[in-house]
């Protein structure tokens, strides 16, 4: 099952993903109402790191973009937009869901 689970997210485009979500982080996190440092603090990254993941200054690591995906998919004002932005596939969903 975990090699299944690991081989599912290696097939996944991970920098197009990081890009898309990137590009979205402005108003996915206005619409969560949350400022950069609260979110930064969120996913264990400093103030100054998530503003430069957000004005795309500084590409964003995977774990990062996990740890993005975990705190918009779960809140209910960002969840709808996140999946219509394309930066939260359905295969990666269900892989997660595992």
């Amino acid at each position: 099952m975990t090699d299944n689970v690991i081989g599912s997210i290696a097939q996944i485009d991970k920098k197009m993903l990081m890009e898309k979500l990137s590009a979205e982080l402005p108003a996915l996190r206005a619409k969560m109402g949350s400022s950069q440092a609260e979110l930064g603090e969120l996913i264990g990254v400093s103030r100054q790191t998530y503003s430069m993941i957000e004005t795309q200054k500084k590409e964003m690591a995977w774990s990062v973009y996990m740890s993005l995906i975990l705190v918009f998919s779960s809140n209910p004002k960002t969840a709808s937009l996140l999946e219509f932005c394309g930066a939260f596939p359905a295969e990666l969903q269900m892989v997660l869901r595992k």
